[in-house]
């Protein structure tokens, strides 16, 4: 596409947080639940992966859901519809595996509730019955609680500040239906990686098979460059090719937040330098 991919809709779920739809009919006509695409906003910027939340084959659309955290993020949140995203790579990443298991818990907090809407439609279509579980710090950032209440046989809300729901983390809530004699067959977790690491270590000792979607840093996507690096069963996997799904229980999450943070003072600079060249344009607007 000459001139990258056409935004077509913009919609701010919450504060800081943007749902976009992006005209890209190749990657909309072989997404699959669980996979993702890498960004670059325009020729100057980063690589950045998001997760494919929707999809339309026939009208060749996808849809993402992401947080202006960093500078990339910043810069996709200031495009309006009608603007071009320079590039969109994908579908990337292994297919979710989706079937039949039973009884089976979704859970979900913060911009990681993107990935529990497909994953909650597809595993329903499977015949499973589901119970979601959304977590966020406060009600302000719940999102797709309608359209996940729509889908799932039962919802559960917890917020850190008690604002909504109960007050605590989605692992507290999970664990609470299983003290209480909830049986799960299949749990999937997806989110901040203290709050996946929360969920495995209460779900260890039930011995539920339960997946998390990793969320290492990235940048090609095609496994070359290693920054995704995960250690899974004590081995070197490649989130981007060989995930990003993994078995929870052998996930390395110690280092993986350890990884996550190696970037922190780079990523401050560069987001008050954009800061600083936003105010001077609306200074001389």
């Amino acid at each position: 596409m000459p001139n990258g991919f056409k935004v077509l809709k913009k919609e701010q779920l919450a504060p800081g947080i943007k749902r976009l739809v992006i005209s890209a009919p190749l990657v909309a006509r072989k997404a699959r639940v669980g996979q993702f695409v890498i960004l670059r906003v325009d020729e100057a910027g980063e690589r950045f992966p998001l997760t494919l939340v929707d999809w339309d084959a026939k009208d060749g659309t996808i849809t993402v859901i992401f947080q202006e955290v960093g500078v990339s993020t910043k810069k996709l949140g200031l495009l309006h519809v009608g603007d071009f995203v320079k590039d969109v790579f994908g579908p990337l990443g292994n297919p979710s595996e989706i079937e039949n298991f039973g009884d089976v818990a979704v859970i979900g907090g913060g911009v990681g509730t993107a990935l529990m809407y497909p994953q909650v439609s597809a595993l329903k279509e499977a015949g499973n019955r589901v119970v979601s579980i959304l977590g966020a710090r406060t009600a302000d950032l719940l999102l797709l609680e309608k359209e996940l209440a729509a889908l799932s046989d039962e919802l559960f809300v917890s917020t850190d500040d008690g604002s909504k729901g109960y007050k605590g983390f989605t692992s507290d809530v999970l664990k609470g239906l299983l003290s209480n004699g909830r049986r799960f067959d299949y749990v999937f977790a997806v989110g901040p990686t203290p709050m996946m690491r929360a969920v495995a270590e209460v779900t260890r000792s039930y011995g539920i098979k339960t997946v998390v979607s990793l969320n290492p840093i990235m940048i090609d996507g095609t496994g070359m460059c290693g920054g995704c690096r995960v250690t899974i069963r004590g081995e070197n996997r490649f989130a981007c090719v060989d995930g990003p799904e993994f078995d929870a229980h052998h996930v390395d999450f110690r280092e993986l937040m350890s990884r996550l943070r190696t970037y922190e003072e780079e990523e401050k600079t560069a987001t008050c330098a954009l800061e600083e060249n936003l105010r001077e344009m609306e200074a001389h607007a």
